[in-house]
C-alpha cells in the first residue's frame, strides 16, 4: 500500500517538477517499492525524465515531495528516498507515446 501511494505521489511530483503529463500516452508511469520498518519507511522510485532537464535539481525535489505526501497520508516517518533515472525523453518520444 505505501508503495503504490509513493508510486502516485512520484508521478504527481514527475508531472509538477519535470513538466511531464500525467497522461497514459507519455512515458511509462514511475514505480516504487518501499521497506517498512518500526513507523518509517524508505522508498525507491524509478522514474523517466525529460531531456534536457537539470537533473539533480529535479530529483531532489521529486524525492522531497514524494516524501511529504506519503508522511501526510500514512503518518509513517520517510528515512530515505532513492531515485533512479530509467531514461531521459525528448520532447518527440513523449508525444510518440509506446510502440506496439
Amino acid at each position: 500500500m505505501v508503495a503504490r501511494i509513493a508510486a502516485r505521489a512520484a508521478r504527481t511530483a514527475q508531472s509538477r517538477r519535470a513538466a511531464i503529463p500525467p497522461d497514459r500516452s507519455g512515458p511509462a508511469a514511475p514505480s516504487a517499492s518501499a521497506a517498512v520498518r518500526t513507523g518509517t519507511v524508505r522508498l525507491h522510485l524509478a522514474m523517466d525524465l525529460p531531456y534536457p532537464t537539470d537533473i539533480p535539481q529535479v530529483c531532489e525535489r521529486i524525492q522531497h515531495d514524494v516524501a511529504e505526501r506519503v508522511t501526510q497520508l500514512t503518518g509513517l516517518e520517510v528515512g530515505e528516498v532513492t531515485l533512479t533515472v530509467r531514461r531521459l525523453v525528448t520532447t518527440a518520444d513523449a508525444s510518440r507515446g509506446r510502440v506496439r
